[in-house]
């Protein structure tokens, strides 16, 4: 179970109605397949044993008799399992006729759970024939075995920390107060949903969405179980809807109007991470909190991966949602500049137009942005900043694009000041060292923060969140401004917003000009050009960006440990990156993150757009000298 995956499985046979005996032989099959592809907590259907649509054979002692004596078939042979198995039955206790589920794992019966919320409207009319569920445990016996009965009971495993299953039954999941929401708050993180959940138009997006939402709210992952081909179609029809869900991202569905086996590999301790995160989400420590806490033995070993990390965490696959996205995130953005210059009466800005991917997004950002507040675009001072590393290709790109959106346009040549400033501090001009890159950035921060004081502006920041993270900037140089509408936006993203504002403009100059830059190499442009091309390509010297956002959001946002980050990444990059390349710049990541935290602790005001965010003010409070040390320790185990 390392990293804290474990394989599961919502398991649907064809079965029979009123045939426990074959029921039970079908079960006995599906649960061996599922164990086979490693699963260690199968679920089975809601009444599985016997079929949901009894009706009134429901009453007969003879079906109540043949499915309890089925149970104990399927718990004897598969008691070589190893697994913990959930299987509905309807259970006679008290007198009284319950629709449960057993769990149960390696010949031991762990629990009954009865279900509580019993619907008798429209086709449903549960209450003919069972009663309802308790929450808190009595004790009854079952073939010889003192066995805890009662929808509290909470199985626990010591193979993975926080590994904990709690148990509901079909209508229990659609009433207001689930018993889920309970379950999870005393602790579960897995919620297993035995369901015969018949099909009528429309129903079955409302289950994904309910079943979806569940996990997140309860930030647990969901099984949930479906009756499917084999029920009557007296009345009804069963489409075996089976969904796996992790803190509301559906990992597996099952098709509809078949009987089938789906499996997902769920992430415990990113879950507890979740919970530790949310400080809304509070468990109570309470000895006795009505909760009966079961455990149970699964054998250590490790979970065979078959689940696949999106490798472009920031960028949604789909065309129409990633479309969505982006203007959402531009909408974000501007709306950020539209407030702060409304708060300073200011109604002019100042961008540096580098040609470069950045520079071009916060220039749209601004132009939306001022359309949005009502001013006119002459009041964007577009400033570009040629010097030793300036190509023709970027700087034409820069013009183009300043006149495309009606902006002023403004050149200002650094080369001259530069230079005079490296004769007053002594530096040889082919000395092409950091202080030869860094002399220019923090020229041309000086240009932009003098024009914006001499014209009443603001300067408009272009850095984005991914450099941020590496510390790819200079410090109180582009580092600098006074909004920073690119710091929530990871670099993988930025291209895609560029490309969406060229798809959407209606300007063919300006489509024709953004789609030119998105072909640009991303380069700072530092060093001098050779042969008239960029010389100086960023990711060469630190690595592919599609790389680092990857890491960065497993990092921050899904709490991974660097040798879990490492363990994804090779199935997200594989074909794309070997090991040895991942491993490479995996160390690179972590080194420049933690070393450029100093860059992050006092950056300029700028609007957070996603789930991860770097400012010192909001997301990530972290010491500018906090040691790398315990991460190190692990990437070093991985050579």
């Amino acid at each position: 179970m390392k990293h804290g995956f474990i394989k599961v499985a919502a398991v649907t046979p064809k079965i029979k109605v009123a045939d426990p005996e074959y029921n039970a032989s079908v079960c006995i099959e599906e649960i061996k397949k599922a164990a086979a592809k490693g699963c260690r907590i199968i679920v089975l259907p809601e009444l599985v044993l016997t079929g949901y649509t009894c009706g009134d054979l429901f009453l007969q002692e003879t079906l109540i008799i043949e499915a309890k004596e089925q149970l104990c078939r399927v718990i004897l042979e598969t008691k070589d399992i190893d697994a913990l198995i959930f299987v509905g039955l309807p259970m006679e206790v008290g007198g009284k006729l319950y629709n449960v589920a057993a769990a149960f794992s390696h010949a031991s019966v762990l629990g009954f759970i009865p279900k509580r919320k019993l619907p008798s409207y429209s086709e449903f009319y549960e209450q003919r024939h069972f009663a309802e569920g308790n929450g808190d445990a009595l004790f009854v016996d079952f073939a010889g075995q003192t066995v805890p009965f009662g929808g509290n009971l909470l199985f626990q495993a010591d193979v993975i920390d926080g590994l904990c299953i709690g148990c509901e039954i079909c209508e229990d999941l659609w009433a207001p107060d689930t018993p889920s929401t309970a379950l999870a708050m005393a602790g579960a993180t897995v919620i297993v949903n035995l369901s015969a959940s018949n099909e009528t138009v429309g129903k079955a997006e409302y289950r994904r969405n309910l079943v979806s939402m569940t996990s997140s709210r309860l930030l647990c992952s969901y099984i949930y179980c479906s009756a499917a081909e084999g029920e009557s179609t007296q009345d009804l029809v069963f489409s075996g809807h089976n969904i796996i869900c992790e803190n509301g991202k559906i990992l597996s569905e099952s098709g509809r109007f078949k009987a089938e086996c789906i499996t997902a590999d769920i992430d415990i301790k990113r879950l507890i991470m979740e919970r530790r995160r949310m400080t809304t989400f509070n468990v109570p420590l309470m000895s006795d909190d009505g909760f009966t806490r079961i455990g149970f033995e699964l054998e250590k070993c490790d979970t065979e991966l078959e689940r696949v990390y999106d490798p472009a965490p920031f960028v949604p696959a789909s065309e129409e949602k990633r479309a969505a996205r982006c203007d959402e995130i531009l909408s974000i953005q501007s709306y950020g500049l539209k407030k702060r210059l409304e708060h300073t009466g200011i109604k002019k800005a100042v961008v540096g137009v580098s040609g470069g991917l950045d520079s071009t997004l916060a220039l749209l950002v601004t132009a939306r942005a001022f359309d949005m507040a009502g001013l006119s675009r002459d009041g964007i001072i577009a400033v570009t900043m040629p010097c030793f590393g300036t190509t023709s290709r970027t700087k034409n790109n820069a013009v183009t694009l300043s006149e495309a959106l009606s902006c002023e346009l403004r050149t200002v040549d650094i080369a001259r000041s530069v230079t005079q400033h490296f004769e007053d501090i002594g530096h040889d001009m082919n000395d092409h060292s950091v202080t030869y890159e860094n002399g220019q950035a923090r020229e041309r921060t000086q240009v932009l923060m003098d024009i914006a004081n001499k014209e009443n502006a603001l300067v408009i920041g272009t850095g984005d969140m991914s450099e941020l993270a590496l510390g790819w900037a200079t410090y109180n140089g582009d580092h600098m401004s006074m909004y920073g509408v690119n710091a929530g936006v990871p670099k993988t993203l930025v291209r895609h917003l560029v490309a969406y504002y060229a798809d959407i403009c209606n300007d063919a100059v300006l489509s024709s000009v953004l789609k030119d830059v998105l072909d640009t190499p991303v380069s700072p442009e530092l060093l001098p050009p050779e042969n008239g091309t960029i010389s100086q390509k960023t990711e060469d010297l630190v690595g592919p960006y599609e790389l680092h956002d990857y890491f960065l959001y497993y990092m921050l946002r899904a709490g991974f440990a660097p040798d879990k980050i490492f363990r994804i990444a090779l199935t997200s990059f594989e074909g794309r990156y070997d090991r040895e390349t991942i491993l490479k710049w995996l160390n690179v990541f972590y080194r420049r993150f933690f070393a450029q935290q100093f860059k992050r602790s006092c950056l300029p005001d700028g609007p957070k757009v996603g789930s991860v965010a770097v400012s010192p003010r909001g997301d990530l409070r972290m010491p500018s000298d906090a040691s790398r040390a315990a991460w190190q320790k692990i990437l070093d185990g991985l050579k």
